[in-house]
């Protein structure tokens, strides 16, 4: 998709659809509405008085001809109640009117932009809601169409040239929905077509196109750094495991913190031994979600180049069920040294995570960030809306859930307390890796904050906020990419 300005006045602007917004209650005079001329709004005000034209979210109405303009049709969408308008609800009001438009073949489209027209944070919010609004899970159709994306979207200023800072908003949406789209497109991918090898070669692929450094570790590398967790994961699979390492060190950049983006790249879990229902379970190529999160951040801080450096960890392999897989009761070694009980082998997130954070810290990693698709019990206590928090740095913490409110991703902190240390205690090991159906995600959570030790650290439990299966109308149905935004704004407005 083509992004861009115009800078033509209204009436003079050829384009075959121009978008306004208005807010509910005020549908033919508020919004951007109120800069188009008076002689459609005085239509638009027959069509709210006949109620076709209410203002509620994400209401289309299409005009053809408008009075008094040169575009060939204007669509007015609802943005809702004025007093809950916000960048967030900008980027999903630009995202109805992209999908909207492209069921009905329209390829070009100019976006008005309100009076202030040049405030970074709106215009990259209109970028990124375009870009992720063209965007479809559907890769494998035969009868995909292709004419349905979007060629352009410009951004209308009504006569006025664009600033320097709206051009600069304007980049920094592109590069963050199409980084988002990338690591949706991992996640959606099969697993027979996205195996731990074949996403360390995406990995690899993406950081020469970006200039970041990139290592891939091996099965007998993974041994020999004695990665029992992880290699306990792994050895059920005729799939070789990867560990994906990509580093992002700016030369501007001072020496610390070095932020470590630990994602969970499990490109198949049947759930192993321990093995999972079949209901559902194509559902689970989606448990490398954390990590092609980080490797989409990778993606996007490359190119915005905050002075901040960063070590993305991704441990690659796939859970399965064979003769040579772990099994419950099976005691491993983790990296750490610390030995752990395997009672349920579904359990295996939380295992890889172990030795990736190790490793992280033996690369460097002063603070520890990881992602990942970790349990169902996160799902049950905030369903698919939240992604949960947890940490053991209420400074991190904080930066986090700041970044998640300013990009328009909804997080909740979720409790850290030593009481539920006793549930995943092991009387032949060091821990059990698992602590029982009550307060799942909390106490897995909690394993996984064993390794990363005195670090601070941040978990972000994503199992249900990495896949929509609702059909929104600024969003498709499928892999969402979540937390990608939170973490690259996090990272972009580090103080470095």
């Amino acid at each position: 998709m083509k992004l861009e300005f115009l800078s033509e006045p209204l009436a003079q602007l050829h384009i075959p659809v121009l978008v306004a917004y208005s807010f509910e209650d005020a549908a033919a005079s508020s919004g951007t509405v109120e800069r188009l001329p008076a002689e459609v709004r005085g239509l638009l005000e027959e069509l709210q008085a006949s109620r076709e034209l209410t203002g509620k979210n994400f209401e289309c109405t299409l005009v053809h001809r408008p009075a008094g303009l040169a575009a060939q049709k204007l669509l007015v969408v609802g943005a809702g109640k004025k007093q809950k308008f916000n960048d967030a609800q900008l980027r999903r009001v630009v995202g109805a009117a992209v999908r909207y438009l492209r069921g009905r073949g329209i390829h070009d489209l100019a976006w008005l932009l309100d009076g202030a027209g040049g405030r970074l944070d709106s215009v990259q919010a209109a970028a990124e809601g375009a870009v992720l609004a063209d965007y479809d899970a559907d890769r494998y159709r035969t009868e995909r169409e292709a004419e349905r994306r979007i060629d352009r979207l410009a951004l209308a200023t009504g006569g006025t040239a664009a600033s320097g800072t709206a051009w600069a908003g304007l980049e920094r949406g592109r590069i963050i929905g199409e980084a988002q789209n990338f690591a949706r497109d991992l996640v959606n991918e099969p697993s027979n077509r996205m195996t731990p090898s074949i996403l360390a070669e995406r990995a690899e692929e993406m950081a020469e196109r970006y200039g970041l450094e990139c290592q891939v570790l091996g099965p007998q590398e993974i041994r020999d750094l004695k990665m029992g967790a992880f290699w306990g994961v792994a050895q059920g699979s005729e799939e070789p495991p990867r560990l994906i390492v990509v580093r992002y060190s700016p030369a501007d950049a001072p020496p610390a913190p070095i932020i470590g983006l630990v994602g969970k790249g499990i490109t198949f879990d049947t759930g192993g031994i321990s093995i999972k229902p079949s209901e559902n379970m194509h559902e689970m190529k989606t448990d490398m979600a954390g990590g092609a999160a980080m490797l989409g951040v990778m993606q996007a801080i490359a190119q915005l180049k905050p002075r901040v450096r960063v070590t993305a960890v991704v441990p690659a392999t796939e859970n399965m069920p064979s003769g040579k897989a772990f099994k419950p009761g099976d005691v491993i070694t983790s990296m750490s040294g610390k030995t752990i009980e395997v009672l349920n082998t579904d359990a295996e997130g939380r295992l890889v995570l172990a030795d990736a954070l190790t490793y992280a810290k033996q690369l460097g990693c002063t603070v520890l960030i990881d992602a990942a698709t970790l349990t169902g019990a996160v799902t049950i206590a905030l369903g698919n809306i939240t992604t949960g928090v947890f940490g053991s740095s209420r400074e991190w913490i904080d930066r986090v859930l700041k970044s998640a409110a300013a990009a328009g991703e909804k997080m909740w902190q979720m409790p850290v307390d030593d009481d539920y240390r006793e549930q995943y205690k092991s009387l032949i090991a060091d821990l059990a890796n698992t602590g029982g159906r009550y307060g799942g995600a909390i106490t897995a959570a909690m394993f996984v904050g064993e390794f990363a030790g005195d670090t601070p650290w941040v978990h972000l439990d994503i199992a249900g906020t990495r896949w929509s299966n609702e059909e929104k109308p600024f969003f498709a149905k499928g892999p969402t990419g979540a937390p990608l935004r939170t973490l690259v704004h996090l990272l972009v407005n580090h103080p470095g």
